[in-house]
């Protein structure tokens, strides 16, 4: 499951999918370059070197245009900046000045069977490129197929004035419409698709969110009902014991004492909801990791036996492994996990380590690995979480086994049997 980690690694998978957009525009940029200069290079003494360094500046001037459009407009997709719009009609001039120039070039040569094959290459090119990276900068699909129907019609136009035949100049239509709409479509589906992989991702946010605060409501809706009664009844037998003293009446020091007992047994609730809270079983746990982590694309591997543990050490490593999961979705990118549990030297050991992003303690994020820290902490175990150096990320943690089955692992503090605040619970 190692893979080497750096600036590649370390982007999300909506980043990456960004990027490869970004970076497929600048390489068509540099394709239509080499697509409509080389032949211009290679043909340096037949075309004259003027009519040849004449060629090469506009083509290399519309390459260079079309990969900032590109960038400007994906960055206007994605909100960063406004729509270049000066930017989009320049390409759109230079498009049309760069296109009747060749076809001129080509008309005041017509014996040149080279030259007219070169400026008939450099025409069709630069007008497909040209509508292509003109696409990502229209949000409205009418207008994009507007901009390719214009673009064929132009271009059959332009061919009239200089003596194309009808059958030429409909073949010249027809070929910019079907590689001009080709390469709009590729942009309009490459937008489609950027937005779909950030909108499921923040969808994926989302979810985490809402089973977390699902999660919280739940917790304090149990508080409620434990709380709700009990407090009503103290409060009631509080103020009938003030009365009852007023007057002297003896029975004042019973309800107090039924005061006291309420109280105690809401007590008693309130840690029998919080311990159920906090329980967790980790054979269920593990199974639950994997289940989610595989149907979210991530190849999960479960090793190690997860019976035969005392009850706290499963609660506490159950939690560690819901905590890591949860991590390895909203904080990662990765794409395979192992988790692997071993016992030996009165101690058990569990690891998650997965190839995401590297993870670090802020806010936001570390949060719930200091709320691990103190539950392995209440049975005496530790807690280590950081990158490995080598693109992953290792998260261990150390229990300690009693001596014997029937014993519980020591408390490290009396914190052990108080329970935690509602804002502490990180499920």
């Amino acid at each position: 499951m190692r893979r080497p980690g750096g600036w590649w690694g370390r982007k999300s998978t909506p980043a990456k999918v960004e990027t490869y957009t970004r970076w497929s525009y600048h390489f068509f940029a540099l394709f239509e370059c080499a697509m409509a200069g080389l032949p211009v290079a290679g043909r340096i003494g037949r075309l004259g070197p003027a009519l040849a360094a004449l060629l090469l500046l506009l083509v290399a001037a519309h390459s260079a245009v079309c990969a900032v459009t590109a960038s400007r407009a994906l960055d206007w997709l994605r909100g960063r900046r406004d729509q270049p719009l000066r930017l989009l009609w320049v390409l759109g001039a230079l498009t049309a000045v760069v296109a009747v120039t060749v076809v001129a070039v080509s008309e005041h040569r017509p014996a040149d069977e080279d030259t007219g094959s070169t400026a008939g290459g450099i025409f069709g090119i630069v007008l497909v490129f040209g509508l292509g990276n003109i696409a990502l900068g229209v949000r409205s699909r009418r207008r994009v197929f507007a901009s390719v129907v214009g673009f064929a019609a132009g271009a059959g136009l332009v061919s009239f004035p200089f003596g194309a035949s009808g059958p030429t100049a409909l073949a010249v239509a027809a070929a910019v419409l079907l590689g001009g709409g080709f390469l709009a479509f590729t942009s309009v589906f490459s937008v489609w698709l950027l937005n779909a992989v950030y909108e499921l991702d923040e969808a994926r946010e989302t979810r985490t969110r809402l089973a977390v605060a699902e999660e919280r409501l739940r917790f304090g809706r149990d508080l409620h009902d434990v709380m709700g009664r009990n407090l009503t009844v103290i409060a009631l037998k509080s103020e009938l014991a003030v009365q009852l003293a007023q007057r002297g009446r003896p029975e004042a020091v019973v309800q107090m004492v039924e005061v006291q007992r309420l109280a105690h047994e809401a007590q008693r609730e309130v840690r029998e909801v919080v311990r159920g809270y906090r329980e967790a079983d980790l054979a269920g746990e593990l199974a639950g990791a994997q289940g989610v982590l595989t149907a979210a694309g991530i190849d999960c591997t479960v090793t190690g036996p997860a019976t035969g543990l005392p009850a706290p050490v499963q609660s506490a490593l159950g939690w560690v492994v819901r905590e890591a999961a949860t991590n390895v979705l909203r904080h990662g990118d990765a794409r395979c996990c192992a988790v692997e549990l071993r016992r030996g030297e009165g101690r058990v050991v569990l690891t998650v380590e997965n190839d995401g992003v590297p993870q670090t303690e802020g806010p936001g994020r570390g949060s719930g690995l200091v709320g691990l820290r103190e539950r392995l902490a209440e049975i005496g175990g530790t807690l280590r979480a950081g990158p490995t150096g080598d693109g992953l990320f290792l998260l261990t943690a150390e229990v300690p086994l009693p001596a014997h089955s029937g014993e519980a692992p020591p408390a490290a503090s009396p914190a052990a049997h108080t329970p935690l605040p509602l804002s502490e619970v990180t499920p």
